[in-house]
């Protein structure tokens, strides 16, 4: 296997373009690979390099199928085609089936090309034929081959280049931006001592998210592109483009950015939960500095100010210091308003944290990926969504409740205020209450809306497994219609009314099965259509299709033979019957020798046919 290399890492060396995929294939669906050599010597270490890098990027599924090389020997000296060849075979010897070597046209000197490689097979792993340009065709559709070989498909080498630069861009930093806010996420789980540990530590990821999600976009965007265009300007060449599916980078990049939305919005929340902690744990410091100088040194200061002072001027100094202390106790106070209040309101926080649980919860679920096997593990998905939607509901009511409670509190708030005035205040604090209600409310509303999405996905479900269950069904009422022709469906009639009633027969069966295959048909383009719009790429028809083209092509074979049959058996009666009506008495004397001619051939004709299998048995 080849190690996943970077671009970045050997790029000086891959803009020489020593070799290239340009997204061609052979007529084996395997990736055509292009060795230009040219006048000057190739490096063996760089074009080894060059292949290395190419042979990371298709599936494996892709170089399985195998790949065709073509070795462009025109500019270049034989023994140096002979070195590329005999390396090929250390660097891909598996996954080459065939090598074409383009000869020039003035020919190599005959005396080095006895090295006959075919003799080689064996050795080498893989065939290997000299051939001339204009003969590439033989091997290779023209639509396949790029113009240096006389073909239509077109490749752009520096274009090319530049995509992967940036698709291995993206790919490094969204994976470990990824492992990052994965990271970030799962901590936020734990216990409250990691929390607290972690909240210490950065958790600002290395990358920004917008900016790699942007580049994500714009990089997709553009492989779109290519397929839709790629036939634009071509002289018809096929719209395939050696980025495309088969080499793996747009479902590649969809998925890097479906995850990467996802962890993003996880870590957007875990900031704001943080942030709304470190609020919290603030407001109640502040609490406990009050309450501390009011049972400390606050009452001490009173218990011991009882004096009166012995002279106006005395009268006046202690008259003012109580007025500061006094006044100090009402900033403190003022300015403790709200953390006060948020004592009182530990049930609403309570209330809030819960509602904040079951939304994360529920948000949780939603974004787990679901692939569910059968349609009653969708009905206990559905069940479970329900239920969690409720317990969100009531969360949502207690608040409420709760918060009516709070804002009770606030109007019989001026006991706290030492006589002061504290309407200002107060409004800021009901405004606050009703302010994080709303953002309940807005949050509970985004789930519904999301429960809504999966809701409908889940039926689309329901509907995929049914139509695979219908069309598989189909398969098999069509193998038991084929059964029933091969086995009863065995006479031809002992007269010519008998057998055309059997022709009747007959049509109306083979109508049945032409209904029963559409019908399959129509139900595997159902699931193609439900698949794309579930965007889930991992389940195909599976055998369904090829079983149920099997079955029906054994049918119409099968069908049409019969058919034929048939019709013999009813040209045959019918001038059988035509003799014997016109001279049942005289038959020596009077027939018509060639009528007599015609029941024999026919008779015959049909007596041979009969001694041959209806269906051979590998359809």
């Amino acid at each position: 296997s080849h190690s996943k290399m970077e671009a970045t890492k050997i790029l000086p060396v891959l803009k020489k373009k020593l070799a290239f995929l340009s997204g061609g294939k052979d007529r084996r669906s395997g990736l055509i690979l292009t060795i230009p050599l040219c006048t000057e010597q190739t490096s063996m270490e760089e074009l080894s390099a060059t292949l290395d890098y190419l042979l990371g990027i298709p599936s494996e599924k892709c170089k399985a199928r195998g790949f065709t090389v073509i070795v462009d020997g025109r500019k270049s000296q034989w023994n140096i085609v002979k070195t590329v060849v005999l390396m090929l075979q250390n660097v891909i010897p598996a996954e080459v089936s065939l090598v074409c070597v383009v000869k020039p046209d003035e020919f190599w000197d005959k005396k080095v090309t006895h090295f006959c490689f075919w003799k080689e097979k064996d050795r080498l792993g893989f065939e290997v034929i000299l051939v001339s340009a204009n003969k590439l065709t033989r091997y290779i559709e023209p639509c396949q081959l790029t113009d240096e070989f006389g073909g239509s498909l077109v490749y752009d080498h520096l274009d090319w280049l530049n995509k992967r630069l940036v698709f291995e861009k993206f790919t490094k930093e969204s994976t470990s931006l990824l492992d990052e806010l994965t990271g970030i996420n799962e901590n936020e789980k734990g216990s409250q001592a990691e929390k607290d540990r972690s909240s210490e530590s950065n958790i600002l990821p290395s990358f920004d998210p917008e900016t790699v999600l942007q580049t994500g976009h714009e990089l997709l965007s553009e492989l779109q592109q290519r397929r839709f265009n790629g036939s634009e300007g071509g002289g018809g060449g096929t719209a395939w483009s050696p980025m495309d599916d088969e080499l793996l980078a747009q479902p590649q990049v969809m998925k890097l950015l479906d995850s990467l939305r996802e962890q993003y919005t996880k870590y957007q929340e875990v900031c704001r939960q943080r942030s709304k902690r470190s609020q919290l744990e603030e407001i109640q410091t502040k609490v406990m500095q009050v309450v501390n100088w009011l049972e400390g040194p606050g009452t001490e200061q009173l218990r011991t100010q009882w004096g009166i002072g012995d002279s106006i001027r005395a009268s006046q100094a202690l008259q003012q210091k109580h007025e500061e202390i006094e006044s100090q106790h009402s900033v403190i106070s003022l300015k403790s308003c709200e953390p006060l209040l948020k004592l009182l309101s530990d049930a609403t926080v309570m209330c809030l944290s819960q509602m904040s649980q079951q939304l994360d919860g529920l948000l949780g679920m939603l974004c787990a990926d679901v692939a569910p096997a059968d349609g009653a593990a969708i009905q206990q998905t559905l069940k479970h969504l329900e239920e969690k939607l409720k317990s969100v509901e009531g969360a949502l009511q207690s608040l409420r409740e709760k918060g009516q409670v709070l804002l009770d509190q606030m109007s019989t708030q001026t006991s706290f205020s030492y006589g002061k005035d504290v309407s200002i205040e107060n409004k800021e604090n009901i405004d606050h209450i009703h302010s994080v209600m709303e953002d309940m409310q807005l949050r509970k509303q985004r789930c519904e809306d999301m429960v809504d999405v999966r809701r409908l996905k889940m039926l689309q479900m329901v509907q995929l497994f049914k139509c695979e269950e219908d069309a598989s069904q189909a398969v098999e009422w069509l193998g038991e219609l084929l059964d029933a022709l091969l086995k009863t469906h065995i006479r031809l009639g002992d007269d010519s009314q008998e057998t055309k009633v059997l022709l009747e027969k007959h049509k109306k069966f083979v109508d049945v099965a032409q209904s029963t295959y559409d019908y399959g048909r129509q139900l595997l383009q159902a699931t193609v259509v439900l698949c794309q719009s579930l965007r889930c790429t991992t389940r195909s028809s599976g055998d369904t299709l090829p079983r149920l083209n099997r079955v029906w092509k054994q049918f119409t074979v099968t069908s049409d033979e019969r058919q034929h049959r048939l019709e013999m058996a009813s040209a045959f009666h019918t001038a059988a019957e035509k003799i014997l009506r016109e001279s049942p008495e005289l038959a020596e004397l009077m027939v018509d020798v060639e009528a007599y001619e015609e029941v024999e051939t026919v008779g015959k004709g049909l007596l041979d046919r009969l001694t041959v299998p209806v269906i051979f048995p590998d359809g």
